[in-house]
């Protein structure tokens, strides 16, 4: 049984009147303990699956299961980290951590509470800056926080939209590899759902890589190598260099026949 299955899900908008296709037929399957990214062109769909998963949508068609079960809602089984910083800004960093973690262990004392707010503070590197505002820290910072938000809730599914995507280049490294870090060194290994635009990125961090297009699954291509990952060995491999090269050419075909259809000639 897979930790979690989608099945022909269909989910339409209206919009004054029009109705708008959001997901056409999404079908796909990720196993307990998996990293599986979703990546293709804005618009594809990555983030309204992402949505289902986390319960923010529910279907028009189809099935949403957890361990088999019929899923709908949001639920204390799935962490999900946005693109954009989602900390309270009226809380300190220290608080906001407290927050997440309430909500699945609602019976901590309060020492125990900010022990365990601490301890993911440090997992991410922000011990020393607990006390301090969102608006206080970077924006690399802030996700840092956001992250370990999230991981401190311990849930067994996590689901991550685009969480690099607004950091700088530099930061993006560094957030990449921390948490590769942090999962690596984690007993239970979390399910976890990554929806990125980044071909190096889905390759590094996932055990496999979906491609959407026209709103559902189009393409998978399982990554191979072992864990952990080591980043300057690894892309400095051939094996790696010529998968990268089969991903790439896949999200640049996907790219182009868009381009083509929109503009009627080609590029």
């Amino acid at each position: 049984m897979s930790k979690i299955e989608l099945k022909d899900i269909t989910l339409d908008y209206t919009d004054q009147g029009n109705v708008y296709h959001a997901l056409d037929g999404v079908t796909f399957s990720v196993e307990e303990g998996e990293f599986v990214s979703l990546i293709g062109s804005s618009g594809c769909g990555k983030s309204t699956t992402l949505s289902i998963l986390a319960g923010l949508n529910n279907p028009k068609n189809g099935s949403f299961l957890i361990d088999g079960q019929e899923t709908r809602g949001t639920g204390k089984d799935r962490g999900v980290v946005f693109q954009h910083y989602s900390l309270f800004p009226w809380m300190s960093v220290r608080k906001n951590i407290e927050f997440g973690i309430k909500q699945n262990f609602p019976r901590l004392s309060k020492k125990e509470l900010t022990a365990k707010a601490m301890e993911y503070l440090e997992k991410v590197g922000l011990k020393g800056f607990e006390n301090k505002y969102p608006y206080q820290l970077s924006g690399g910072m802030q996700q840092r926080a956001a992250i370990a938000r999230t991981l401190a809730m311990e849930t067994d599914i996590l689901l991550m939209d685009e969480p690099f995507g607004a950091i700088d280049a530099k930061n993006r490294v560094l957030l990449q590899d921390l948490l590769l870090q942090i999962l690596d060194a984690t007993e239970k290994k979390k399910t976890i759902v990554f929806v990125t635009h980044d071909v190096d990125e889905a390759i590094l961090m996932s055990d496999r890589i979906l491609f959407m297009e026209d709103k559902k699954i189009a393409h998978e291509v399982k990554v191979p190598f072992a864990r952990p990952r080591n980043r300057e060995k690894l892309t400095s491999d051939e094996a790696y260099l010529s998968l990268r090269r089969k991903v790439v050419d896949l999200f640049y075909h996907e790219q182009e026949q868009k381009l083509e259809f929109e503009g009627g000639e080609g590029i």
